[in-house]
């Protein structure tokens, strides 16, 4: 388990597509804006670079693309399956040296993972095996649609004692339905409202040029713990 100080929090999320690099953008932005040092990685991408460009834009484009992002492959499958058709293979402990060496010149790390909580990420490892590595804090999104509340539970169960403290961080839809009426109510019940955040739905320009005009959603992260209690 590592012995680092810095804060990790390690962004998943109940499936791919469900707004993980919007929430890790969001969160880098915010602590940038409150004066500390953040760096946001995205270890692993497939299938395009696009979730590791935005979260490099949101800390102010420092350093270089490949520092934010080591390891990217060409098909759109989940890594591991992307690297072997490449004839490459990721392993569990090159992954977690290079979050731990990019840990050690800043205040907090966001590191985003790729696909759900148990996609296969290497030969090894998964989200939940590199968040129990880097002894990291999770935080689980999930997009507000019908089947977000076995989806949730199921993912929060798979994290153990961390996903009983974890927060939740719904993604809303466009426009509200039934389902994510109810969904957002049902879960306020079961985890309550310090662990349940809600994010208004974000159009697909968000990325460029900065998340200057979601200012007011980045206030809805205020429930989450300060970066310094950790």
């Amino acid at each position: 388990m590592s012995g680092l100080r810095t804060p990790i929090w390690f962004v998943t999320g109940t499936d791919t597509g469900v707004g993980k690099t919007i929430l890790a953008a969001l969160l880098t932005r915010r602590w940038r804006e409150q004066g500390l040092t953040v760096k946001a990685l995205k270890p692993l991408c497939s299938g395009g670079r696009e979730d590791a460009r935005a979260l490099w834009e949101a800390q102010g484009r420092e350093g270089t693309l490949d520092a934010v992002n080591p390891w990217h492959f060409r098909s759109a499958l989940t890594p591991q399956v992307a690297a072997r058709r490449e004839g490459r293979e990721v392993r569990r402990r090159e992954v977690v040296r290079w979050i731990e060496k990019a840990a050690m010149d800043c205040d907090v790390v966001v590191v985003e993972g790729a696909g759900g909580l148990l996609s296969p990420l290497g030969r090894d490892f998964d989200a939940r095996t590199l968040i129990q590595a880097l002894n990291a804090k999770p935080i689980v999104v999930a997009a507000n649609r019908l089947g977000c509340l076995s989806q949730s539970l199921l993912v929060l169960e798979a994290l153990g004692d961390a996903g009983r403290r974890a927060p939740l961080v719904l993604m809303q839809p466009r426009r509200p339905t039934l389902a994510s009426r109810t969904n957002q109510e049902w879960l306020r019940e079961r985890l309550g409202d310090a662990r349940l955040i809600p994010i208004p739905w974000l159009e697909a320009g968000w990325r460029t040029p900065w998340l200057g005009r979601w200012v007011g959603a980045l206030q809805r992260l205020d429930a989450l713990p300060s970066v310094r209690e950790l």
